[in-house]
């Protein structure tokens, strides 16, 4: 190991995120005024008028921190079970994209229940248990997961990523797989916005439409420094909102200061299907 090299990514990384908390030292209050100025009731009341609603809000976080992983590099030695062929580690990405297929394909339980995706996946791929499902797509047959810390996803993370793709005959046939390890906590605690105030700050910017319900929120992380080896995340709330037509819109709010985060980016480059296997 070069411990020099290492040392200066790691002092880099550092170095970034005390300029990022600093900034939120500096900036946070004015943007929480931003909502808290045309309080609280006078939100309240707009929110009715315009017909958005919400259900029971999580009420159980106050802080988080931030967290450190490095990307996994795949090796041989990660595909043990004799009925994964590796047709690919990907040159290209030095190993840190794995592209499986099954020798003989495996059959789901049951398709039409997201649950069987979960059960496939914690009881055939490598650190299975890490990975939680974010969405099905049955028209396409592609399953679509994102690794979780503590139970909390890493939101459109393209080094935690996994995807699993079926045939007609409900047998999961290849999966892509990418991975971060080494996940550790930094720095101390950060308090989190309330959830009500996060639907407020959203509802403020205009990004909530009229007679929309806010169907579901949950903490998890999203990247705030990419590095080649390692990666700083945020902790971020998901905001899920069912619209009239009963199509849903996801939303991604930095948890500490409130602002709102654009992956659209990313999430086209994830929901690609791109099986190079």
């Amino acid at each position: 190991m070069d411990w020099n090299r290492t040392k200066s990514i790691f002092i880099v990384v550092f170095l970034i995120l005390n300029i990022f908390l600093y900034s939120l030292y500096v900036n946070r209050y004015n943007e929480a005024q931003s909502v808290e100025v045309t309080g609280e009731k006078t939100i309240d009341a707009r929110l009715k008028e315009d017909n958005i609603t919400y259900g029971v809000l999580p009420n159980n976080v106050e802080s988080a921190t931030f967290i450190t992983g490095k990307v996994h590099t795949f090796t041989a030695a990660d595909f043990t079970n004799p009925n994964h062929q590796v047709t690919s580690l990907d040159a290209k990405l030095e190993g840190k994209e794995a592209h499986v297929i099954f020798v003989n394909p495996v059959k789901l339980r049951n398709v039409n229940d997201d649950a069987s995706f979960t059960e496939f996946v914690q009881a055939n791929i490598k650190e299975g248990s890490s990975y939680g499902l974010w969405k099905v797509n049955r028209e396409e047959r592609v399953a679509i997961f994102f690794q979780k810390t503590n139970n909390r996803m890493l939101y459109y993370n393209k080094s935690g990523l996994l995807k699993i793709q079926w045939n007609a005959d409900n047998e999961v046939t290849m999966y892509e797989q990418t991975m971060l390890d080494s996940i550790e906590e930094v720095e101390q605690q950060q308090s989190v916005l309330p959830p009500i105030q996060v639907v407020q700050a959203l509802y403020a910017k205009g990004l909530l439409k009229p007679d929309s319900h806010v169907d579901k929120m949950q903490l998890g992380y999203s990247t705030l420094v990419y590095l080649t080896q390692t990666q700083v995340l945020l902790p971020t709330w998901e905001v899920r909102v069912k619209l009239e037509d009963g199509e849903i819109e996801e939303f991604f709010v930095d948890a500490v200061e409130g602002k709102i985060i654009e992956i659209q980016e990313d999430k086209q480059e994830v929901e690609e299907e791109d099986w190079g296997v």
